[in-house]
């Protein structure tokens, strides 16, 4: 079970962006000032996570409608992860994060050579965070498998829940 509870602020992650960027994630949220829907995926091989990424593209624009930020982070190489993006015209920030940081601070499960199971080898499972302006957890789920992961439109719903029943602690801290 997650060590982070609702309202935690998230630790910071800095990783390089398939566009040749680096994004620091505190500084993005100070240059940005909105809430950010953070979606870890097992990677650019992944067939359920590609199908994930597109339909988040088709849907982009309700997410900026929002003011809400889409970043996607995989522990896939990323030459493989700009291949993806290029491929599908992903336009939101992909990040690779080979050396685990975000993965273990953000305590993702991670499919490591002791898993139990065979699946694809080495590789960070699905996990969701959204955050306020602030970087705190407005919600989180993480995943063990490739399944039971939410579609775009129940992050939708879950948006829409949050920001209609979101305590006065929550709202517009800038």
């Amino acid at each position: 079970m997650s060590s982070f509870r609702l309202g935690d602020k998230m630790p910071n992650f800095s990783l390089p962006t398939v566009k040749g960027e680096h994004i620091d994630f505190y500084q993005h949220l100070e240059e940005h000032q909105s809430w950010h829907l953070i979606i870890f995926f097992r990677g650019s091989w992944c067939p359920v996570c590609v199908e994930e990424l597109k339909e988040l593209e088709k849907q982009q624009s309700y997410f900026q409608d929002k003011d809400i930020h889409l970043m996607a982070i995989s522990t896939d190489q990323l030459e493989h992860l700009k291949e993806l993006a290029e491929k599908e015209g992903l336009s939101f920030p992909i990040m690779s994060d080979q050396e685990l940081t975000s993965l273990k601070a953000y305590e993702v499960y991670y499919h490591g050579e002791d898993a139990p199971y065979e699946d694809h080898g080495i590789h960070g499972e699905p996990a969701y965070f959204l955050l306020n302006e602030k970087g705190q957890v407005l919600y989180q789920q993480r995943q063990t498998s490739p399944f039971g992961r939410p579609h775009a439109n129940e992050l939708r719903k879950i948006i829409q829940y949050i920001r209609q029943n979101l305590k006065g602690q929550y709202k517009n801290l800038n």
